[in-house]
Order: structure tokens, then sequence, then C-alpha cells
């Protein structure tokens, strides 16, 4: 009388288990329903009827609007997903198998992308006529002579900036590797979601390290550059934060895509958490993480050249002085420079992860 118990049991746990993710998944699609009808109401509204059809300079914003069409949304959004015909029902596997289900999802699909795309095209006002003009080519003409006859008498002071931008990027780099390793173990979700306090962990600084990431090094290093002062310091603590945030989603997901067979051999054996990462986990990402520490400093080092505009040292601080000033012979210098130094990075970088791999 047991065994037949014993062998139910597991399955009505499956499917309960299956239950479950279906309502979930359910949710997510309606919350995707309600944000694609948000966003085709808010489309159709400012970019297709301010923009093209009254030819509005200034949009107008009123948060009574917004939170009608938030209402409206979450209305036709809910109903939409219910019925699971909806775009994001399809997203998330529930739609129904039927061809005008299909045809639905799918002629909304085109819709979304084709005004996607339009509204891109009024926002960022494309012009062909004044990109060939005859007052534009001229300009550019002008420039680019400039830019091809650099300033030899600056390379001095210009040597010794790329050199700095170099050290920028590469002690920003060393100094993440520390802080980023640790963070990559508890990010990483096959090794956090045992309980519910480590999971916590894991869900709490996945958050922190989004935010952080999602803020672009040139924000950072204005921050910085009000905090320790204009120069190199700022710009590479700038670098740091970004590099920490940037490689620990990366690193983590390298954890998270490792090979399960090691770590349950191990954990066979009675091993007990450290010693199951560090048997286990850690030769399975050795290479891995090297290789995207390299790559990063190779992304560091055009990124310092960029922070410079804003105070962060380096030889982009002094391209954004002789560029102010109208300099373009100096500037021209300057811009090649970079160019020789980023390609002899990229080169010396991709050589150093051939090998490793």
């Amino acid at each position: 009388m047991l065994e037949p118990e014993l062998e139910f049991h597991p399955r009505e746990k499956i499917l309960k288990k299956r239950k479950n993710q279906e309502k979930i998944n359910l949710i997510k699609a309606i919350l995707l329903d309600i944000f694609f009808v948000f966003y085709t109401i808010l489309v159709l509204q400012r970019a297709i009827y301010y923009k093209v059809i009254l030819d509005l300079r200034e949009l107008p914003f009123s948060w009574t609007e917004i939170g009608l069409f938030l209402v409206v949304s979450i209305g036709i959004g809910t109903i939409w997903g219910l019925s699971r015909t909806s775009l994001g029902a399809r997203i998330m596997g529930l739609a129904e198998e039927t061809k005008s289900a299909k045809l639905v999802s799918e002629i909304f699909a085109w819709a979304l992308f084709n005004l996607t795309f339009i509204s891109g095209w009024l926002v960022t006002k494309i012009s062909i006529i004044d990109l060939f003009s005859k007052e534009g080519i001229e300009g550019a003409n002008r420039i680019f002579s400039s830019l091809f006859t650099p300033e030899m008498g600056i390379f001095d002071d210009a040597l010794f900036a790329i050199i700095e931008t170099i050290y920028l990027a590469l002690i920003a780099t060393l100094l993440s590797i520390p802080p980023t390793l640790i963070l990559s173990f508890v990010t990483a979700r096959n090794l956090m979601k045992d309980n519910i306090f480590t999971f916590s962990i894991y869900y709490v600084l996945r958050i922190i390290l989004n935010f952080v990431r999602s803020i672009e090094p040139l924000i950072w290093a204005i921050i910085f550059s009000v905090w320790v002062g204009i120069g190199p310091y700022a710009g590479m603590i700038a670098l740091l934060v970004h590099t920490i945030a940037a490689n620990a989603k990366l690193y983590s997901e390298a954890i998270e895509s490792i090979e399960e067979g090691p770590v349950d051999a191990i954990t066979a054996t009675g091993a007990n958490k450290l010693q199951i990462i560090w048997y286990a986990v850690v030769p399975q990402i050795v290479l891995p993480f090297l290789s995207f520490t390299i790559y990063r400093w190779d992304i560091n080092v055009r990124m310092a050249t960029v922070i410079g505009l804003v105070g962060g040292g380096g030889i982009g601080t002094m391209l954004m002085q002789y560029q102010g000033l109208g300099q373009w012979h100096e500037v021209g210098l300057i811009v090649i420079m970079i160019a020789i130094v980023v390609w002899i990075m990229d080169y010396i970088s991709a050589k150093i992860r051939e090998a490793i791999y």
C-alpha cells in the first residue's frame, strides 16, 4: 500500500510546482501587456499626434493624462493577457496555439516595432538633406583637413597624457578584481538559492549592482570630480565603480553557467559550501574570469579617454581643452594617438585571450 503512495506524491508535487510557475508566468505576461499597451498609447500620442500632426516643438506634460493612460493600459493589458492571445502571453509561452491568436500577437508585434522605428526617426530628426548640404560638407572638409594635419608641437604633453590614461585604466581594473570576485559568488543564483536569507542577499545585491552599472562612467566621473577634485584620481574611481558592477554581472553569469556534474560529485562526498566552491566551481571559472578582466582593461582604456572630458584626467582632459579652443590641428594629433593606443590595446588583449584559451 505504501509504494503507490510514494510514487504518486512526487508527481503531485511536480504538478503543483508547474501550476505555480504558470501563475507566475501569467502575471509576468499581464505586466508585459500592460507595458506594451501603455507604450503604444504614449508613442501614438506624443510622437505621432504631437510631433507630426500638431508639429509642436515642446511637448506638453500632464500627470493626469499619464495616469489616465496607465489606468486604460492596466484594463486592456489585463483583459488581453488573460485571454492568452496577447504578445506577453506568447513571450511567456502561455499563448494559445491557434491561427487567430498567433496572427493577433504577430500583428501587434509588427505594429509595435514600426511605431518604435517611426517615433525614433522623428525624435532623432533624421535629415538626408542636412547631411549632404553644401555648407555642411564644406564645414566637414575644414575639420577633417585640420585633423589629418596634426600639430606635432604638443607630442610630448600628449604622450604623457596617454600614458596617464593607460595607467588610470589599469589601476581601476586591478583594484576592481578582489571586490568583484566576492560579489560574483554572492550574486550567482545557483550558489545563493539554498535558503531565503542567502537568496535575499543575492536579490538585494543584484538590484544595487544593476543600479550602479546603469549609471555611465561619465556620470560617475562628474560625481567624483566634485567629491575628490578634478584629475586622474576621480577618473580612476569612476572606472573602478563601474568596472566592479559590470564585471560582477559577467562573473556571476559565468558561475551560473558552470557544469553541475563536478558540483554534485563534490557535494556527494559531504563537502561544505566553501569546499564545493573551491574544488567544483573555481576550476571552471578561472579562464573566463581572466578573459573578462583583460577585456575590461581594454574597455577601460577607451572609457578613460571619454571621462577625461568631464575632469577625469588623462588624454580626454587635454582633448577637451584644445577642442574648446577650436585648435583642430592639436585635436588631430590627440585623436590619432588615441586611435593608435586603442588599436594596440585591442590587439594585445585579443592575443592574451587567445593564449589563455
